[in-house]
């Protein structure tokens, strides 16, 4: 095995170890809640015998770890509430059952992910490139006006909160100039047009926020790499500024903002909890903030899970890319 894949195969390990241990601990926090989830599905009157069989029928009658071994298990080979007629079978991959909406998680979760990863990968290329961009160019132009203009603005995006900036977009641009929609959804496939008109003012409004943490990042370690020997040596030997920058300096200048880029976007893609709110939005933030309103501990564990599995493979994403892009980063 090349040293290339026992790198990745490493990685890969590590990041299946994690997500049992924040499974495990997620799954032990929701065991704890002082709620139980079966009197939502009791009926009324919720005798204690009626309560008593929801509990049984929906697992929860078991101790915690039987509990967990059975959702662990139920990914890999499905699961069955109940029996007889009134039986429910959940097919593989199976991470639990909403009682409370009759559906599969996985199912609900599939409803509503299409609405996350738009807003989510929308809104991350537009950060990317401006907050990328800004930094570079104030860099590039220290003490400039607009190296200041550039650094006032960010600083007002990093210190500005995400449903204010939320709101004053809504009522600028939707409400005053009237000029974009300020909610709701429509699926890419019914039309692409509308499906990114509807987005439009969400994704400025995360780009907005993070795009301000890229850009001073992209310019403080411009500037420490401008100063680098090898860039002094570069622009001795007579190459041109644009080379200069693009070829040498940009390269290190990406390798930290990878990194973050990758956790935002995991992150970003476990929901979206506030900006979907503001924005009326379907997506798995609104799903889980329903999950916790209802009590409804199998969406909820399910949720969490996924989310965690965006933030961990976004960090297997960056491991793997340092190792391609900075081959000392590779196991040996």
């Amino acid at each position: 095995m090349s040293r290339t894949l026992r790198f990745v195969a490493a990685r890969l390990g590590g990041m299946i170890v994690v997500l049992l241990v924040v499974s495990v601990g997620m799954f032990a926090v929701f065991y704890l809640l002082p709620t139980d989830p079966a009197i939502m599905s009791c009926g009324k009157p919720c005798t204690p015998e009626n309560l008593a069989l929801a509990r049984q029928f929906m697992g929860f009658d078991k101790p915690w770890i039987q509990q967990y071994l059975d959702f662990l298990g139920g990914i890999f080979t499905g699961r069955t509430f109940g029996t007889g007629a009134t039986a429910i079978v959940c097919a593989a991959p199976c991470f639990g059952y909403s009682f409370q909406q009759n559906e599969p998680v996985l199912t609900l979760i599939g409803d509503r992910l299409p609405v996350t990863v738009s807003l989510a990968v929308g809104a991350a290329v537009i950060w990317l490139v401006a907050g990328v961009a800004t930094g570079v160019l104030s860099a590039l132009r220290r003490g400039r006006a607009g190296d200041r203009i550039a650094m006032t603005v960010t600083l007002a995006g990093v210190s500005a909160p995400a449903y204010l900036v939320g709101l004053l977009g809504i009522l600028l641009f939707g409400f005053t100039l009237d000029v974009v929609p300020v909610n709701g959804y429509v699926p890419l496939a019914e039309s692409p047009v509308d499906w990114a008109w509807h987005l439009v003012l969400p994704w400025l409004v995360l780009a907005f926020i993070n795009a301000a943490v890229y850009a001073r990042l992209s310019r403080g370690q411009m500037l420490e790499v401008l100063g680098e020997d090898f860039i002094r040596t570069a622009r001795a030997v007579g190459l041109p500024e644009r080379t200069v920058v693009g070829k040498y300096a940009l390269r290190n200048v990406l390798l930290p903002v990878v990194t973050v880029f990758a956790i935002d976007l995991g992150s970003l893609l476990g929901g979206a909890v506030i900006t979907e709110r503001v924005f009326a939005l379907p997506g798995l933030g609104g799903l889980l903030v329903d999950a916790v309103h209802q009590v409804d501990l199998p969406l909820l564990m399910g949720v969490s899970v996924f989310a965690a599995f965006f933030v961990v493979l976004a960090n297997f994403v960056v491991d793997v890319l340092y190792g391609v892009l900075d081959p000392r980063a590779r196991v040996r």
